[in-house]
């Protein structure tokens, strides 16, 4: 017997050293970030906005290359025929194309910062989505470990008054059933937040990091109630105003004006250019052997200009065509995003003020009740999954509606 309890307690030893040794570890481990904080450190972070800046620069290169006077010509003549003499023949353009060059240099250095933006944009959606799919999951797995740890409390009386026979076999398993499935939910919670916090760390450069955020989701319900509807009241009824400051749309009106740009350049390259050459053209005992010459660089071969006007002509035609595209397709972005976030506002208005007070008063009254015997064990399951089922679609609802709120800011390039 006193080897048992030596036994005994150098297990409940063990236990507390692994409790006390790897529990503050994992929660050492854990790292809160506020989202203007995974914001921020995104954007700096961000391989898409790293590529946006060389593309940036290289058409900054390309522009303090745009005077790009063609190769000069070294030449070696015999003008007298007595022997052969080097000389050097230059063809420039008329300022008017150096111009058109640096014009088209100049949109294609805006239309990469309109392209950036865009990046941006997409970046900071793509960061405000991970971190409200971590903060829904983190919510989840904190509704579902309250449901777990009742329904776990609720089979042990359960148990009790099966030995007690006050409860039939059927409620004793029925019991047991929910139970087990709201520790299979738990579980398959705990699972979505790895992968929640996976992706959140991918983009912040942190893939192994243990992240959480630092608001949770359910409290900030009151708060998105208001920030909504005030956004919602402020919105133009017009998509065209609406979407002004649209990145997306900004980009695709650059590429219209690039596209005007090179139509510009190909009629400038029509007109003729000047020949300026540096030759000996006199005999051996000339007293001024070298002589300056000039010329005019004719285009005579006209079809090559024709056709290259044609296909700058074309897709400046294109970019037209996908400028409409792209406002046609965030129109309707646009809609459907205010129609969801107009549904999820009234949704949420809903369970702020009915639905979850009432499942707190179902979930109070109902064990109450039951504990007085005034209810049924089969009034008291179904009265805790409406309540539960309420608390979790009012989550949902959140988690909805935030994401309808991000999605009608980037649209709206906020």
């Amino acid at each position: 017997m006193k080897y048992i309890k030596i036994k005994w307690a150098a297990q409940v030893l063990l236990v507390l050293a692994l409790l006390l040794g790897l529990l503050p570890e994992a929660a050492r481990a854990q790292t809160a970030i506020r989202l203007d904080s995974a914001e921020a450190l995104t954007l700096r972070r961000h391989p898409r906005l790293r590529q946006s800046n060389q593309e940036i620069e290289e058409q900054r290169a390309l522009k303090r290359g745009s005077f790009a006077p063609a190769n000069p010509d070294f030449l070696f003549s015999a003008p007298t025929g007595e022997r052969w003499a080097p000389g050097v023949v230059q063809t420039i353009d008329l300022p008017n194309v150096y111009r058109r060059q640096r014009q088209l240099a100049e949109a294609g250095i805006t239309l990469a910062e309109r392209n950036r933006d865009v990046s941006r944009a997409s970046v900071l959606r793509d960061t405000r989505l991970a971190y409200l799919s971590l903060q829904f999951a983190e919510a989840q797995v904190r509704q579902l470990t309250y449901q777990d740890s009742l329904f776990r409390a609720l089979r042990v009386a359960t148990e009790r008054l099966f030995a007690a026979g006050e409860v039939t076999s059927l409620q004793r398993i029925s019991t047991d059933a929910e139970a087990r499935q709201v520790s299979v939910q738990l579980q398959q919670a705990a699972a979505d937040r790895q992968a929640a916090q996976r992706r959140l760390g991918l983009l912040l450069g942190q893939p192994t990091a243990a992240l959480t955020t630092s608001t949770d989701l359910r409290r900030s319900g009151p708060e998105l109630v208001q920030t909504g509807g005030a956004l919602l009241a402020g919105l133009p009824t017009e998509d065209s105003t609406a979407l002004v400051r649209s990145p997306t749309l900004a980009a695709a009106t650059q590429n219209v004006a690039l596209s005007q740009s090179g139509i510009s350049l190909v009629r400038a390259r029509r007109t003729p250019a000047l020949t300026v050459g540096y030759q000996n053209q006199a005999f051996e005992n000339s007293a001024l052997k070298y002589r300056f010459q000039f010329g005019v660089s004719v285009p005579i071969w006209f079809w090559t200009y024709r056709s290259q006007l044609q296909a700058a002509t074309a897709r400046s035609q294109a970019a037209g065509y996908q400028l409409q595209t792209q406002r046609l397709e965030l129109s309707t972005l646009y809609q459907q995003s205010l129609a969801d976030t107009r549904k999820f506002s009234a949704s949420l208005g809903y369970y702020e003020q009915t639905g979850v007070p009432q499942s707190r008063a179902i979930i109070s009254q109902s064990q109450r009740l039951f504990k007085a015997g005034e209810i049924s064990y089969l009034v008291l399951i179904q009265s805790l999954n409406q309540a539960f089922t309420i608390q979790n679609t009012y989550l949902t609802t959140i988690r909805d509606y935030r994401q309808a709120l991000i999605e009608l800011n980037y649209l709206r390039g906020e």
